[in-house]
């Protein structure tokens, strides 16, 4: 998990702005100040650094950065479990 939280933080402060510091609890939009624009971005960033797709239920979106990681070791989880 450490790999992928630290990956998620370095797209934060590279591609989003977010010079904060950056925590599992740290929520996108209340805590770090996402708006729509920031949280695509974030979405794209992470799909083009994993080489996945995160096909989140676009009724639960992830809200939090370690909503975000469970999220993307989920998935990459099922692409091991594939091949």
């Amino acid at each position: 998990m450490s790999s992928t939280i630290d990956a998620i933080r370095t797209i934060l402060a590279e591609h989003c702005g977010i010079t904060d510091p950056v925590s599992e609890s740290s929520r996108f939009q209340e805590d770090l100040g996402l708006d729509s624009m920031g949280l695509l971005t974030l979405a794209l960033e992470t799909e083009n650094y994993f080489d996945l797709c995160l096909e989140e239920p676009p009724d639960q979106p992830p809200q939090t950065v370690g909503d975000l990681v469970g999220l993307v070791e989920e998935r990459l989880k099922e692409r091991h479990e594939s091949t």
